[in-house]
């Protein structure tokens, strides 16, 4: 898809990683425009993951530099990206089976109400606006255990969204999916390119 605008928001200027006795990039470039989407393929073990990995602070770059909205960063750990609005949606979804919807869409930043105590029916509405926003029809308070995997898929969409995200990465995002929810995923990856 074309980019809405040319601004760049997003540019890895020679990046390079080695790990013992394999070399997983070598000099790359990539540059990402507001509003584009964008498909980095290749065969297994070209250092698709790797580049993600550094992109979202698991790994540093043993060479090269990240540069957002004209300025160089790094990237120290998850947080750091996060915080830079960065959002990785890995294959295997980092969900909580047990917890509802709206529990797994706060964890780790809770909706607090008086006395400390957590406020449930507040991270409900919340996850509920942000479901409808992308046009998803799924119950906030429903456990996690009983949606299907593309539902789960795009509750992590929605998380990412729900934490400001500039920029979501998604690894192998229709793997598990038929293709009418492929269809849905391409729905909501437009509405959030607006």
């Amino acid at each position: 898809m074309t980019a809405t605008t040319e601004q760049t928001i997003l540019e890895m200027r020679g990046i390079g990683k080695s790990f013992p006795g394999v070399r997983a990039l070598d000099n790359v470039n990539f540059k990402l425009y507001k509003g584009e989407v964008l498909a980095l393929m290749g065969e297994n073990g070209a250092g698709k993951s790797t580049l993600m990995k550094i992109l979202s602070g698991i790994y540093s770059p043993d060479s090269g530099a990240i540069v957002m909205d004209g300025r160089e960063v790094t990237f120290p750990d998850t947080n750091a990206a996060r915080d830079a609005g960065i959002s990785i949606i890995h294959q295997e979804l980092n969900l909580c089976e047990n917890l509802s919807v709206a529990a797994n869409m706060f964890l780790g930043r809770e909706e607090v109400g008086g006395f400390g105590s957590l406020d449930d029916a507040k991270a409900e509405e919340e996850t509920r606006r942000i479901l409808l926003a992308l046009g998803l029809d799924i119950d906030p308070g429903i456990e996690m255990s009983y949606l299907s995997p593309a539902q789960k898929q795009m509750v992590e969409i929605a998380k990412a969204v729900s934490q400001n995200a500039r920029i979501i990465v998604m690894d192998e995002p229709t793997s598990s999916l038929t293709t009418a929810e492929e269809e849905v995923l391409y729905g909501i990856i437009e509405k959030l390119q607006e």
